[in-house]
């Protein structure tokens, strides 16, 4: 495994970093559901598991629908699903050891598969596979032991039970489509995620995915959704709520969710309109490499680099990173994800504090990078150098800002370098100035000339060093 080489500089600056405060005009959230959303916001980096019997068909997990399969051809999956390599223990430890403080699984994808022990529904991982066993009651063990936040994904769109409405997908799946009857399909979501509460209790958050399959009805389609979330609510308050919706929040949500995109951004299509709300936390969803569901022809990974990249980009727009992984058939993580896992848990072991518990820092994104800093507020913000800034690295200062002292927050060994004190002054006020292995402060600091950076690794290049990994 390559070594991350990392250069991180804490600048001790006072700051002023307020938590929002969360509340919508009519659902009011109680004290449970409020210290969710704080531990949730504070957490910053959960993994993301797409694992179901598509991962037999090795294609993804909307294959069924794009391979324009026969349900009852595709469900032959279940006979033969026999994850014999699961082991939940070492799924949350990997997760537990990149830095991650929660983790979203799958409970049931758009194929209408469960994973879990249910008695809504015999087309389940229990009752239709071989297997026989509920591999989320080993998955909720496994997170209560190391600590980590359980939270289910579930899709709100069925491609198989004849009593969902049929909207824009699953149209080639051999259901007929001919008797929706949306009250009783509803009344089946409100039996499946009930059981997913109490059977794997405590579940900190579900996570709906499938409205959009009506978004393009004619006539408006009626998800009953504040009902839904009402029910849910009642069931436990404490639960939070979001949707994939790629809309504004509804009412009754509890976090707003980005689909491949940091909030404000639209690269990757589904973000169009969709305004960030200042009142709930933020999560965004990202792959490692292009599909969620394991892929046997998708080799094309992210870099630890790039994904280290997003997370600090996000904490520093107050959001959390959810960060996908495709398991087997078999139960096992890909290798190369385990390797990314393990690339970024080196980096986090050093760099946490920059992370966990942190929102923006006090200057906006520049292009070398960002900024991030304690939500508790405090004297110290960091400094996450993205990009090569070349020769000189300029960080913005407030006028009347009075940097007290620079370190590296992560020291790697060797290839040190002496710390040099030239007699130059910085190019312009207000201006910190990285250039040459030292910081020059602004004029009006309270230091004059440069500051040593007595524990910053200087690495050979150190061009290179500035270049990625934050």
């Amino acid at each position: 495994m390559k070594t991350l080489k990392t250069i991180f500089l804490a600048i001790c600056l006072s700051l002023v970093t307020a938590v929002t405060g969360y509340s919508q005009n009519h659902y009011q959230p109680t004290p449970e559901n409020l210290e969710a959303r704080r531990q949730f916001v504070n957490d910053r980096f959960g993994i993301f598991l797409h694992w179901g019997i598509y991962a037999s068909y090795a294609q993804g997990e909307w294959y069924l629908n794009q391979g324009h399969l026969n349900k009852d051809e595709y469900a032959h999956a279940a006979s033969a699903f026999y994850p014999a390599g699961y082991n939940a223990g070492e799924w949350v430890k990997a997760f537990k050891d990149a830095g991650a403080e929660y983790v979203t699984i799958t409970s049931r994808h758009h194929d209408g598969f469960s994973m879990f022990d249910s008695k809504a529904s015999d087309y389940n991982i229990v009752k239709a596979t071989p297997w026989g066993k509920d591999v989320m009651k080993d998955l909720a063990e496994a997170c209560r032991k190391e600590g980590m936040s359980l939270h289910f994904y579930y899709s709100i769109l069925d491609w198989i039970r004849e009593d969902f409405p049929l909207g824009e997908s699953g149209h080639m799946t051999g259901r007929k489509g001919d008797h929706p009857d949306y009250d009783h399909y509803l009344a089946f979501m409100k039996d499946q995620v009930k059981e997913l509460m109490t059977q794997y209790a405590p579940v900190r958050a579900l996570w709906f995915d499938g409205y959009w399959d009506h978004k393009r009805d004619s006539i408006p389609f009626n998800w009953k959704m504040p009902e839904f979330y009402e029910y849910i609510h009642s069931v436990d308050p404490a639960c939070l709520i979001g949707n994939n919706h790629h809309i504004q929040p509804i009412e009754g949500e509890d976090f707003q969710m980005f689909e491949r995109d940091l909030p404000g951004q639209n690269t990757a299509g589904y973000s169009e309109g969709q305004m960030v709300s200042d009142k709930l936390p933020l999560e965004m969803c990202q792959t490692m490499n292009h599909t969620w569901g394991y892929s046997v022809s998708d080799r094309d990974y992210k870099t630890s680099e790039q994904l280290i990249a997003t997370l600090a980009k996000a904490v520093s727009l107050n959001t959390n990173l959810l960060l996908n992984i495709g398991p087997r058939a078999d139960g096992r993580l890909p290798d190369p994800a385990l390797a990314l896992l393990k690339e970024i848990g080196q980096w986090m072991r050093l760099n946490s504090k920059s992370i966990k518990g942190c929102g923006p820092g006090p200057i906006a994104e520049q292009d070398w990078g960002v900024t991030t800093a304690p939500l508790a507020g405090g004297k110290t913000f960091y400094l996450h150098v993205l990009k090569n800034p070349g020769a000189v690295l300029e960080i913005p200062v407030a006028r009347k800002s009075r940097i007290k002292s620079v370190a590296a927050l992560a020291v790697q060994k060797g290839g040190r370098q002496p710390i040099h004190h030239p007699s130059r002054r910085p190019p312009s006020p207000g201006l910190c100035d990285f250039r040459d292995n030292e910081i020059a402060l602004p004029h009006q600091s309270s230091a004059t000339g440069t500051l040593p950076l007595k524990k910053m690794s200087i690495l050979e290049n150190t061009a290179k060093s500035l270049s990625a990994y934050f």
